[in-house]
């Protein structure tokens, strides 16, 4: 009888050990997760700006290409 009350004792403190464990690994890994979210976040909040900025690089070549066409001399023939 004594020793199923030991084993039995072992046991639930192995149980709980590996619960502990398990929950140290389980915090660890939202936190990483969380990190990884934030950081994905972060590029969702830029990419309108490089957009916006792509948009206004690409309006300034066009005029400046619409103004080398307007300035270029006409072929004589």
């Amino acid at each position: 009888m004594q020793n199923e009350i030991i084993i039995a004792g072992l046991s639930l403190v192995g149980t709980f050990v590996g619960s502990f464990s398990g929950m140290k690994l389980m915090t660890y890994r939202i936190e990483q997760l969380e990190k990884k979210v934030d950081k994905h976040n972060h590029f969702a909040e830029r990419v309108p700006i490089l957009e916006e900025q792509m948009r206004v690089a690409n309006h300034r070549i066009a005029d400046l290409e619409e103004e080398e066409h307007r300035n270029r001399p006409l072929p004589q023939n």
